[in-house]
C-alpha cells in the first residue's frame, strides 16, 4: 500500500489525537478535508502535495487507510509529543544543547512570528523603529521579566531578553510556596529556583541588551532611543515596576517613563474593547500559542496582536507618560481608554 502525506499534513494531525479520538484526512472533489469526533461535519484541510490517504488516530498509533486500496496498515510513526521551550535556554544558559535526550523533550525554537511579504501591504509608517513588548509576571514581588523585540519595519521578532527574579523581601519558605503555586503546575519551579536572580541585576542584565541594540545609553539621559514599550494594560510599567523599585532600594530608570497600553491602541483602532490578552486574540480570532501566565509566552502572544494591528494598518503611539519631576503622575494621550 502507498500512502503519502506530507510533513504539513503529519505536522497538523498530531495536534488533534490530544483531544479526539478519531482524525480523518480524504480527498473529497479534489480537495483535502478533515473530520474528527469532536467536531461536527467536514472542514477544509490545507494539504500540500502527495498522494492524500484516509487517517485514524485511534490512541497512540497512526493507521494509513490507502485512497487507493482498501487494506489497513500500522505504521511505526507515532504522533509527535510536543516540546516545551528550554527556559534555561531563554537565559542563556542551557548547558545541553547537543544533547539528544534534552533535545528530545525540549525545543530551543521561540514560537514561530515571522509573517509573509504580502502580509505587510498595509503597514504605515510607525513613530519608533523597534517595539518592546514586556509582560511581567509577579503580583507581590515581580517574579518574571520578559521582553520580545519587534521590528516595526518587518515585523519581525529581532531578539529577546529573559529572566526569572528573585524576591527581594520574602522569606524562602513563602518564595518556595509562591513559586510551587504559580510555576509548580507547568514544571518550571525548578528553573526558575536554578536561574532567578534579584531584580536589581535584571535591571543591569536589561541595560546591557539595551545598549547591545542601540537602543539606550545612560549618557544621552537613560531614556530609550527609536523604541517604546508594550504593554497589555498600563500595571507593568505603570504600577509594578515603581513598586519594585521601591523593594529593591533601586532607582526608577528614565526609560520606564513612557509606554503604549496595547488595549488602548486595540480600542481605538478596533472600535471594540477587549479587556486583556485573551479577548484580544479571541476578537482577532486568533489562537494563543504557548501556556497563559508564563510571561515570555504571554509576551510572543502579545507580540502577535500587536503585529496584527501593525498588518491591519494601525499606527502603534505612545498611549502614557510620566515626568521625572512627578513620576507618579501619569499623562494619558488617548481619550478612549480601557
Amino acid at each position: 500500500m502507498r500512502a503519502l502525506l506530507s510533513n504539513d499534513a503529519l505536522l497538523c494531525a498530531a495536534i488533534f489525537p490530544k483531544t479526539s479520538a478519531y482524525l480523518a484526512l480524504s480527498r473529497w472533489k479534489g480537495m483535502a478535508m478533515f473530520h474528527s469526533a469532536s467536531r461536527h461535519g467536514w472542514h477544509p484541510f490545507m494539504l500540500k502535495g502527495q498522494q492524500l490517504a484516509t487517517l485514524c488516530v485511534p490512541h497512540k498509533s497512526f493507521y494509513w487507510i490507502s485512497t487507493d486500496s482498501d487494506q489497513l496498515e500500522t505504521s511505526s510513526l507515532r504522533p509527535r509529543r510536543r516540546r516545551h521551550l528550554c527556559y534555561y535556554f531563554t537565559q542563556g544558559l542551557c548547558t545541553m544543547e547537543n544533547d539528544p535526550l534534552h533535545l528530545e523533550k525540549f525545543t530551543h525554537d521561540y514560537p514561530d512570528l515571522k509573517l509573509s511579504p504580502l502580509q505587510l501591504n498595509n503597514l504605515q509608517q510607525q513613530p519608533f523603529e523597534f517595539y518592546l513588548v514586556l509582560d511581567l509576571e509577579g503580583m507581590v514581588e515581580i517574579l518574571e521579566f520578559p521582553v520580545v523585540m519587534i521590528d516595526a519595519k518587518t515585523l519581525e521578532a529581532v531578539d529577546r531578553f529573559h529572566r526569572f527574579v528573585r524576591p527581594v523581601k520574602m522569606s524562602e519558605k513563602r518564595i518556595d510556596e509562591y513559586i510551587e503555586g504559580k510555576y509548580g503546575r507547568w514544571g518550571l519551579d525548578r528553573v526558575w529556583h536554578d536561574t532567578a536572580i534579584p531584580f536589581t541585576k535584571v535591571l543591569k542584565e536589561f541595560e546591557r541588551w539595551l545598549q547591545s541594540h542601540g537602543l539606550w545609553n545612560a549618557r544621552q539621559g537613560g531614556k530609550l532611543k527609536r523604541a517604546a514599550f508594550v504593554t497589555c494594560g498600563n500595571w507593568d510599567i505603570k504600577t509594578k515596576i515603581p513598586q519594585q523599585c521601591v523593594t529593591s532600594s533601586s532607582y526608577l530608570p528614565s526609560y520606564f517613563l513612557e509606554w503604549v497600553n496595547l488595549k488602548d491602541i486595540y480600542l481605538n483602532f478596533y472600535k471594540r474593547r477587549a479587556g486583556g490578552m485573551l479577548a484580544m486574540l479571541k476578537g482577532l480570532q486568533m489562537p494563543m500559542v504557548g501556556t497563559h501566565h508564563v510571561g515570555l509566552d504571554d509576551a510572543h502572544n502579545i507580540a502577535r496582536v500587536l503585529q496584527r494591528i501593525m498588518i491591519d494598518g494601525g499606527i502603534v503611539k505612545v498611549t502614557a507618560k510620566k515626568s521625572m519631576d512627578n513620576p507618579s503622575e501619569v499623562k494619558f494621550r488617548f481619550k478612549n481608554r480601557v
